[in-house]
């Protein structure tokens, strides 16, 4: 448990925003299990709709364990702020959370990806390493991360995009290109500016 008075240290503001990509865990307070089920993913997806749409992010993995979470964050605009939005959804989980007797624990843990970790295979890497939680954890068996109930992703607009599918990843960076072009819905695309 991170002690009220003994904060985990951050990086400077700076590198949580614009395009920056971020590994956040969110642990649940004394890592209580018993939380974990299908309503709560729906919820979670819901809440986490929210804070990409009005925080300007995408999550292009998630994985909710039994007593923690991972998010993998990429940031779709200049304006995206991490810090701001993982505070967001750390509240939207808590007023849940407090409902059934839960709460995460008072700080989230992150990684911000350095220059050297954001090729794509390096992204990927990150972000099977997430995907293979459950895996460690024998919630799975070995190579079966793929069938477990709570891992995927959540990309602004596009619900029916599922990883671990033919081609999921390119569809992803697809559409995390197509995001970063239109400010994450908010202006026309200009790749197709002059067409009619």
């Amino acid at each position: 448990m991170v002690n009220r008075k003994q904060r985990l240290k951050r990086l400077p503001a700076e590198c949580y925003l614009g395009h920056a990509w971020v590994h956040w865990t969110f642990a649940i307070q004394d890592r209580k299990e018993g939380w974990l089920d299908a309503r709560f993913l729906y919820k979670f997806r819901e809440l986490l709709t929210h804070v990409a749409f009005r925080d300007q992010i995408a999550c292009p993995i998630f994985c909710l364990m039994p007593d923690h979470m991972h998010l993998l964050w990429c940031g779709l605009a200049e304006s995206s702020d991490q810090i701001l939005a993982a505070k967001h959804l750390r509240s939207d989980l808590n007023d849940c959370f407090r409902r059934i007797g839960y709460q995460l624990q008072t700080q989230a843990y992150d990684h911000v990806l350095k220059d050297d970790e954001l090729e794509l295979g390096a992204i990927e890497a990150v972000a099977e390493y997430i995907a293979r939680n459950p895996e460690r954890k024998k919630l799975v068996g070995v190579d079966q991360f793929a069938k477990y109930p709570y891992t995927n992703c959540l990309l602004p607009g596009y619900p029916q995009l599922r990883l671990f599918q033919a081609d999921s990843w390119n569809r992803v960076w697809r559409t995390l290109s197509f995001l970063k072009r239109t400010n994450c819905h908010r202006f026309p695309d200009p790749k197709y500016a002059n067409r009619s």
